[in-house]
């Protein structure tokens, strides 16, 4: 028998102060059996960080041929395509291909900077990629937020996340790997 998804209720008032965006958002989010917490949390924080009413979660790990997340246009084109993790090269030319703009969140401190190591020339040509690192650190802290129902405060201001609930209060940063456009 299948495992299946566990299901996350996520209400959340952002208040991007870089962006002039104010939003609550009531999300659903499915945590795939193969996924951990703070990779579930670190999509939410993510879908915070970009969010719009037209981003959205794809089927994630269930899908080869599409991101975490995604901003559609009205055409059915993808403004901004989304990973997670530490994808293949072939992978990220392929989004850069389909999108205007692609951002990848890598993590895991170790093999993440091997990763890094070993694609950073070969990713330096793909004009429409940005990468953002997330420390162990920043990614031992996401699980705090995680309840089957949430209700999550955001504020962005200058790059800083700071994320609260009814118990926790964080300041999160990501390091800037490679900027789009270089």
């Amino acid at each position: 028998m299948a495992l299946k998804a566990t299901i996350y209720k996520a209400n959340v008032n952002i208040a991007d102060m870089d962006r002039h965006f104010y939003h609550d958002a009531s999300l659903t989010l499915a945590q795939h059996p193969s996924e951990t917490e703070q990779r579930m949390m670190l999509r939410l924080l993510v879908w915070i960080c970009h969010a719009n009413e037209r981003l959205t979660f794809t089927k994630g790990l269930c899908a080869d041929d599409e991101p975490e997340l995604w901003l559609r246009n009205d055409y059915n084109g993808i403004d901004l395509w989304i990973e997670l993790g530490l994808p293949d090269e072939k992978r990220l030319k392929k989004a850069c291909s389909l999108s205007q703009e692609v951002v990848l969140y890598a993590y895991s401190e170790r093999a993440g900077r091997v990763w890094w190591q070993q694609n950073q020339a070969k990713l330096s040509g793909l004009k429409a990629l940005s990468i953002r690192f997330v420390s162990d650190e920043i990614m031992a802290l996401l699980p705090k937020f995680a309840n089957r129902t949430m209700d999550l405060q955001a504020t962005i201001q200058e790059g800083a996340i700071w994320l609260s609930d009814a118990q926790n209060n964080v300041e999160i940063q990501f390091d800037h790997w490679k900027p789009a456009g270089v």
